[in-house]
């Protein structure tokens, strides 16, 4: 049975009375058509109402939803051929991180991206889709590799954040999350970064540094959980929702503050509803941005991201010109 959130049990409803209605029609032989097309009509303005007007929290549940694609689904979409490569040549492959060589409209990329699994199993192969100090030690790998033959970088980002247990600590995870910042804010190729789910704390950033940042319609990117941080704030886990209002971490909100780029649409509900046509908006999307930035020099590409980077946050000091007057 497919995941349900308690926003969207308006319109289920609506939908089984739709149901119900077509196959007693069928059995009595009673035309209910019109019935059903005002019904349909409700549940089509329904989805409008809900889907139109979500909540922060609303959408954190739709960028975890357990059928939300993942790297895996988009791959065969987005790229003509997909060649994965393996291990970080010092302790061991990190299956929470996908790396490789693929053909994006005819270009040669290289494509580094956090995965997710779909279920319980797969999710424990995974990690749960947090990295591990080798998995980032791959990407960067991957990406040196990119860099030295010209190959643009395009990552894609979707983690609860990086993992925290004792063998990711005794694995230096500190140092390969500062290798991958490092690396990536040097790099002279195009670097196009995309959050197709979950953008956990520095877990994500360590695949974020980019020329261009994108994030999927219903993700979130963001230094802390909600769980977390209402646990620090609040010592309360269940005011998750309010503080997922106050993180301001939805693709909206990081758009008008100049962290993310450009919003990918998702289709009405979220991509999972529509893998496909998610694919092509973010193929065109990616497509239009790698065309502009490959006719950048390998100079004002590292410049620009540096720029774009120290462009993000703003501050403004209180009573300055008052302390100031004071003191005259």
């Amino acid at each position: 049975m497919a995941q349900l959130f308690d926003f969207e049990k308006p319109i289920v409803e609506l939908v089984q009375k739709i149901s119900e209605l077509q196959k007693f029609s069928a059995e009595k032989g009673i035309d209910l058509s019109r019935e059903v097309a005002t019904l349909e009509n409700k549940v089509a303005l329904l989805k409008m109402e809900i889907y139109g007007s979500l909540e922060p929290w609303q959408k954190v549940q739709i960028a975890r939803h357990s059928e939300r694609p993942n790297f895996y689904d988009y791959a065969p979409l987005l790229f003509e051929e997909f060649i994965e490569l393996k291990g970080d040549r010092l302790f061991a492959d990190d299956r929470s991180i996908a790396g490789g060589i693929a053909l994006f409209h005819g270009t040669a990329v290289t494509v580094i991206a956090q995965v997710k699994g779909k279920d319980t199993k797969e999710n424990i192969k995974r990690n749960f889709g947090m990295p591990h100090p080798e998995g980032y030690r791959k990407a960067v790998r991957l990406m040196d590799q990119a860099e030295k033959f010209g190959r643009p970088i395009l990552t894609f980002i979707d983690t609860p954040g990086a993992a925290c247990d004792l063998g990711a600590e005794e694995r230096g995870q500190g140092e390969a999350i500062a290798r991958c910042l490092l690396a990536m804010a040097g790099y002279h190729v195009p670097v196009i970064c995309t959050v197709i789910g979950e953008g956990g704390s520095g877990g994500a950033l360590a695949l974020g540094v980019g020329n261009v940042v994108l994030m999927l319609e219903n993700s979130f990117y963001s230094v802390i959980a909600p769980e977390s941080c209402a646990s620090i704030l609040w010592k309360d886990t269940t005011k998750a929702k309010e503080a997922a209002a106050a993180l301001k971490f939805t693709a909206q909100d990081l758009l008008r503050l100049g962290v993310a780029d450009e919003i990918v649409r998702e289709p009405q509900g979220g991509a999972h509803n529509n893998l496909q046509q998610t694919a092509e908006e973010l193929s065109q999307v990616i497509s239009r941005y790698l065309v502009r930035l490959r006719t950048e020099t390998p100079e004002a590409l590292e410049e620009k991201r540096y720029q774009k980077l120290r462009a993000i946050g703003a501050f403004q000091e209180k009573n300055t010109l008052n302390l100031a007057k004071g003191l005259d």
